[in-house]
């Protein structure tokens, strides 16, 4: 009987060990008031009631999501119940810091918690929101071209023959008024001898005066005839003072240039609308700049800008923008910009390949750092630091890049201050804890 008793005894003890276990693992797999939900680090997506349970996707262990406006700083053997597997309780301790503090349905972004000791870890900075003069350059690539309104063509205006060539090659400098070539023709020669007849019979007739106003009318008709010829006025003027008949006509030229064609020789006959010389005032030059559509709504006619060549290091040419082309380049997505150059020494060539740089002041405005800015497609992201570990996803509206900055136009107040680095960390932490619905 004894030994019955004693064996009933030990089995009652056996049973209230075993019960004691199970009710303490019981109570280590319950779920704390102050967690929500637990989910993957790695797939935010899996959401669990349990925290003993894993990912599937995977395998990782579970992480506590808190519920808002909870406190986080729960008993230490109910954070180590809580714990998963696996990890250690310095990071525990970071997990649980993180405390989210919006709706989990809400469309709009909300603040949620990374200690500083967190944002340490993974290399988080800051960069202020501040007003700053902006100053944008842009650069475009263009070809150096004659001036049309300073460049001339002498085209043969009537039958003869070349006479003597004053410049023989093309790239001669030749000064204003000079000679270029000598035409002998002998229906200009016929023409000369016809105005001096007019002007002698228009010495004899002085009494009567109808006559007079008929031999003015066919004297103007002469010289008109002889501009045509290219005759210049103060020839004709020369003609008229020596009353003597000239043989040949010397083409001049209008401006000081460069020879920039030269299509005859010496004794050749040319006809009427022969081709002769060509001269280029190179003094004031075009340089045709392509420019993308996207920078049209920044130039403007009478900008400044800057010419550069790789052949003169150091040197800059002043010019200004005269025509924007209104057509768009099907292919390249450019539009030509004619930009007139001062070019006093010649040194700016045609065909010449340079560089057009534009640099505009636009005067201050609102910026942030280029790398504080996190691109979804959709939206373009910032994360405000509201002080002790508290961060919120921002939406903002940018307007164009200027160097390392953003065009603030919407979303940021001046003097905020906002993550410049490890933003992709930030925001897998914000997704974790439901700050960020979608992109």
């Amino acid at each position: 009987m004894k030994i019955k008793i004693l064996s009933l005894s030990v089995l009652i003890a056996i049973a209230g060990l075993f019960v004691a276990s199970c009710s303490k693992n019981s109570g280590g797999s319950k779920k704390p008031d102050n967690v929500d939900y637990y989910t993957c680090t790695m797939h935010p997506s899996v959401r669990s009631q349990k925290p003993d349970d894993k990912c599937p996707i995977c395998g990782m262990d579970l992480v506590p999501v808190f519920k808002k406006g909870v406190a986080t700083n729960a008993p230490a053997e109910q954070t180590n119940q809580a714990a998963p597997k696996n990890v250690s309780m310095s990071g525990m301790e970071n997990i649980q810091g993180m405390a989210m503090a919006t709706n989990t349905g809400a469309e709009q972004p909300g603040e949620f918690n990374v200690p500083v000791e967190r944002q340490q870890q993974i290399g988080v900075t800051f960069a202020v929101v501040e007003k700053k003069p902006v100053q944008f350059s842009i650069r475009a690539v263009g070809m150096v071209a004659t001036d049309k309104q300073r460049h001339w063509d002498y085209v043969a205006r009537v039958d003869g023959y070349v006479q003597k060539l004053f410049v023989f090659s093309r790239g001669e400098v030749v000064e204003k008024n000079a000679p270029l070539l000598s035409l002998y023709s002998p229906d200009l020669l016929t023409t000369e001898n016809e105005f001096l007849d007019l002007l002698r019979t228009r010495d004899e007739m002085t009494n009567n005066t109808a006559l007079t106003e008929s031999n003015d009318r066919l004297i103007k008709s002469a010289k008109d005839r002889l501009r045509l010829w290219n005759i210049g006025d103060e020839q004709i003027a020369e003609l008229e003072k020596t009353r003597k008949p000239v043989e040949n006509i010397t083409l001049v030229s209008p401006f000081r240039g460069v020879v920039q064609d030269l299509d005859v020789d010496q004794g050749r006959h040319v006809s009427s609308g022969d081709h002769l010389v060509d001269v280029a005032d190179l003094s004031v030059v075009w340089v045709c700049a392509q420019f993308y559509q996207d920078e049209l709504p920044l130039l403007k006619k009478d900008l400044p800008v800057t010419i550069t060549a790789s052949s003169m290091p150091g040197e800059k040419f002043e010019g200004k923008i005269s025509v924007i082309d209104p057509f768009v380049n099907d292919a390249s997505r450019t539009v030509r910009v004619r930009i007139d150059v001062t070019n006093p020494d010649f040194k700016l060539l045609p065909d010449m390949y340079v560089d057009a740089t534009l640099n505009l002041d636009l005067g201050e405005s609102l910026t942030v750092p280029v790398n504080a800015v996190l691109p979804t497609g959709q939206h373009n992201i910032v994360f405000v630091d509201k002080g002790e570990g508290k961060l919120e996803p921002r939406f903002v509206e940018l307007g164009r890049q200027f160097g390392n900055n953003y065009e603030v136009k919407s979303g940021l107040k001046e003097n905020e201050r906002v993550v410049s680095s490890a933003n992709f960390l930030i925001d897998a932490e914000a997704q974790v804890q439901g700050a960020l619905k979608s992109w």
